[in-house]
């Protein structure tokens, strides 16, 4: 029996009175890409956020690879050094170049020599088609390049699943497609993802499953074909009607 690479097990989160997160379930499997979808406040960010406890929660438990992810100490930064996350903004260190900002957490969490990181990052950097910014700083770069350069140093980690929450959502609309590009031969290389977005094209094209959301509940979930095409719930009917019409 496969080990899902990450479970969420009747988790519930709440800010205040706010029940953001409604007795949520969900599996992900080594190399399966989630989309998770669903109108503003429905409780998506909140959900990828407690996937590595940036968010901690009121109840339920949440695993990687069959572990249990504390709520804190030292266990928690070893899990966390696990999960790659790209944030909407791209939370690059404006004083360090792009290279640095890829070789710090290697050398310092991972205890990889500078050199042999250097070389990973300059790799990963072609990958995303950024090495010629290699020595610049992120205020050089577009904000479509901070974003791939931000992919970049996640991925420097060889996380076991990756975290994206709304990537494309601080960028001008020609840039989107040069980061769901990466993310998408990402998702095609079988890399682990779990990606909150609005773009349905890329939940279409890149997802093995699109996870619907709805005021903190999974309201549906399912082969992305299914989803878009035949959704089964009236929520989910409504909310299509309204995004695909734009």
């Amino acid at each position: 029996m496969t080990i899902p690479r990450v479970s969420l097990r009747s988790v519930n989160k709440h800010f205040g009175e706010l029940h953001v997160l409604r007795d949520i379930n969900l599996t992900v499997l080594p190399g399966e890409v989630i989309v998770v979808v669903g109108p503003s406040g429905s409780g998506k960010s909140t959900l990828c956020r407690t996937i590595n406890r940036l968010e901690p929660i009121h109840s339920g438990e949440i695993r990687i690879d069959g572990q249990e992810v504390p709520a804190e100490g030292n266990e928690l930064a070893k899990l966390r050094a696990d999960v790659g996350m790209v944030f909407q903004s791209f939370n690059l260190f404006a004083h360090r170049t792009i290279l640095d900002n890829l070789t710090l957490a290697p050398t310092k969490v991972r205890g990889i020599e500078r050199k042999q990181a250097e070389e990973e990052a300059m790799q990963l950097l072609e990958r995303v088609g950024i090495a010629n910014k290699a020595h610049s700083r992120p205020a050089e770069l577009s904000g479509g390049q901070q974003q791939r350069a931000a992919i970049a140093r996640a991925l420097a980690m060889h996380p076991k699943v990756m975290l994206f929450d709304e990537p494309t959502s601080a960028l001008d609309p020609e840039m989107v497609n040069e980061v769901l590009g990466v993310m998408t031969s990402l998702a095609a290389e079988g890399m682990t993802m779990v990606v909150v977005t609005h773009e349905m094209g890329f939940a279409r094209r890149a997802a093995d499953r699109v996870v619907f959301m709805d005021h903190g509940q999974i309201v549906e979930e399912g082969a992305p074909e299914t989803f878009f095409d035949a959704p089964q719930t009236d929520r989910a009917r409504s909310f299509l009607a309204s995004v695909l019409t734009h």
